[in-house]
């Protein structure tokens, strides 16, 4: 998903030029972390007490140019507006949170709002068309039949969450005033991979090499388990 979004950025925006980037959702920081050290001035935002913890212990360990680059902020992202100004933004990232969200269509058109004209959106989901995957390549027939007919799925963490089609998204992008500009799929063939397993190199850049590629090609990214979906503020 780096990739993706590195490749929207350098799309959109000259070599060279410092971004004004709000992370909502943070977690942990490495999307933030990861722009900051690119020269990019980045505001986190994470109302987690335990991941904001985090994100600034790793932000400590940081160089001093990187970590004056950054600030967090314990908030949620329902209440950018409170916080920022309508168009304070270049690029706004809000990746693996509309899944805990019930009604995201308030909080979509909040973050657009913080966006400058021209400015990226990148949301990050759990793709709603295609929730049997997961317990298909599993075995689970019982709980891919079952998928086929809702938007709600339990999560590695043992949460009842939900998932975004991408039709409803592209719909309310367009409603809020940065339409959809591109997609990709997100652990295409990974999405059952074992996270514990430790991977050489070498297979590690083939493994990223397959993804990115299927990640953009039909039909394979029609069935990812995430969507990454990047929108443009007009």
């Amino acid at each position: 998903m780096a990739r993706q979004l590195d490749e929207q950025i350098a799309g959109r925006f000259p070599v060279g030029q410092r971004l004004r980037v709000l992370d909502v959702g943070m977690g942990q920081g490495t999307q933030a972390l990861r722009l900051a050290r690119a020269g990019h001035q980045v505001t986190g935002v994470e109302k987690d007490p335990r991941m904001l913890g985090a994100a600034r212990e790793a932000l400590a360990a940081e160089p001093e140019g990187i970590r004056d680059r950054v600030r967090l902020l314990e908030s949620d992202g329902r209440d950018t507006g409170v916080h920022f100004l309508p168009g304070s933004f270049d690029v706004v990232l809000c990746h693996g949170v509309l899944m805990y969200v019930e009604l995201p269509d308030a909080l979509l058109a909040g973050l657009a709002r913080m966006l400058a004209p021209g400015g990226l959106l990148s949301l990050l989901v759990r793709n709603g068309d295609a929730l049997a995957m997961r317990a298909g390549l599993a075995g689970d027939w019982a709980g891919a039949l079952g998928a086929f007919d809702t938007d709600s799925y339990t999560n590695r963490l043992g949460l009842d969450v939900r998932a975004d089609r991408l039709s409803t998204l592209t719909g309310t992008l367009a409603g809020i005033g940065a339409p959809l500009h591109a997609w990709y799929g997100v652990r295409v063939f990974t999405d059952t991979a074992d996270d514990s397993v430790e991977v050489v190199q070498a297979e590690m850049d083939a493994l990223l090499a397959v993804e990115e590629r299927a990640g953009r090609t039909d039909p394979y990214r029609q069935v990812a388990a995430l969507l990454h979906l990047c929108g443009v503020r007009g």
